[in-house]
């Protein structure tokens, strides 16, 4: 879809319903040329783009970019245009998406419902056709969560995450090989033993029928296409989500300014500990990999993104900060694995997740395109 095209639809629809936070058609110059023809990616509204407005998920934070960021200059650099910015919650705290001071996106499959976040707005964006792809970030499963709860593809690259770093930057797009396009990757196909986790990882939680049964119909069409496919069950056990959520707290004790009531609760919590206990989270979160790579003799884990479906926009933040965060993980009790161990995630629209143990990114969205049917 042209600039001008995508301008012509957002014209039609109200932000709930096309998920971004800024559009200006005229703010492309020198977008456009290069490899990627033209592709019209808008980037998540953390991250700057000379020229245009970061808000971080907070209209009371909005700052006019002077500098691009250098993920996103490279995009330009290959041909991208980025003609606006999507929503995201707040500093891409949250698992759903509730800008503070912004209209928050409404999920194309479920009117009233969260889209999921922090990368709500790039879900959005593509589940409803306006994009092929948009720009996202994963620091808890901000890509891959939306993607699910919209019914789109969502990619967590590999990443370092030595030191306790969760995030990276990445796409949700419609498709697997538009993530191959933009990752500058080739799938590869190989036979894999893949295991299957249908066990809530980071809460004590049911899982809907639905979900369990579209894990159960993958695994059976990979057995069938040759993988070797097994059950496996929990790696480790709850220090490593703890290490997690205070590795979390310590990273929001650098946030200033005002904040909502889940992001001061945070940042309160990280501000309370002390040095050693700061070493000991990041010390255990550096742990997980190597614990995970010691439990399970595989090469991919297949489980569920979601335990359930997407509750209504307000659930979340209705709720005290702790209760909040606790039922944000019990929604997605699967997502930070990947955030600690670095290695890459891939959710399908159905909502099922690829997780990588001893592959990289190529392999996994090899192994996706199969189940794509691709």
């Amino acid at each position: 879809m042209s600039v001008a095209s995508l301008a012509t639809r957002l014209a039609t629809m109200s932000p709930a319903e096309h998920g971004f936070s800024w559009f200006d058609p005229d703010v492309v110059a020198g977008h456009g040329r290069g490899p990627l023809g033209g592709m019209v990616i808008p980037a998540k509204d953390l991250h700057h783009v000379a020229g245009m407005p970061t808000a971080f998920g907070s209209a009371t934070r909005q700052v006019l970019a002077t500098e691009t960021d250098p993920f996103l200059q490279a995009l330009i650099d290959r041909g991208a245009i980025i003609a606006g910015k999507t929503q995201s919650s707040e500093l891409g705290m949250s698992a759903y998406c509730e800008p503070v001071g912004m209209v928050a996106p409404s999920n194309p499959l479920l009117p009233g419902h969260t889209p999921g976040g922090s990368s709500g707005g790039a879900a959005v964006a593509v589940a409803r056709g306006l994009v092929d792809a948009a720009h996202a970030s994963d620091g808890g499963g901000s890509i891959r969560v939306p993607a699910a709860a919209c019914g789109v593809v969502g990619l967590k690259p590999a990443h370092d995450s030595t030191g306790g770093r969760p995030a990276t930057q990445g796409f949700i797009t419609r498709d697997i090989d538009t993530q191959a396009l933009l990752h500058d990757l080739v799938p590869v196909l190989r036979p894999l033993k893949i295991g299957v986790l249908l066990d809530p990882l980071h809460a004590d939680t049911p899982v809907e029928a639905e979900r369990i049964a579209a894990v159960e119909e993958a695994a059976h069409y990979l057995e069938q296409l040759g993988h070797r496919v097994i059950p496996v069950g929990l790696p480790y056990g709850p220090w490593a989500f703890e290490a997690f959520s205070e590795v979390l707290a310590w990273r929001s004790a650098k946030i200033t300014g005002e904040a909502s009531p889940l992001v001061e609760w945070l940042r309160k919590r990280g501000t309370a500990m002390s040095t050693a206990q700061r070493q000991r989270a990041v010390a255990a979160f550096n742990s997980v990999g190597a614990t995970v790579l010691e439990a399970w003799d595989v090469d991919v884990t297949l489980m569920p993104t979601l335990s359930r479906t997407p509750p209504q926009i307000g659930f979340f933040s209705a709720l005290s900060p702790e209760e909040d965060f606790l039922e944000q993980t019990r929604w997605t009790p699967w997502a930070t694995l990947f955030n600690m161990t670095g290695g890459p995630a891939l959710t399908l629209p159905d909502g099922v997740q690829l997780g990588g143990i001893r592959v990289g990114t190529s392999e996994l969205l090899g192994l996706g395109k199969q189940l794509a049917r691709d």
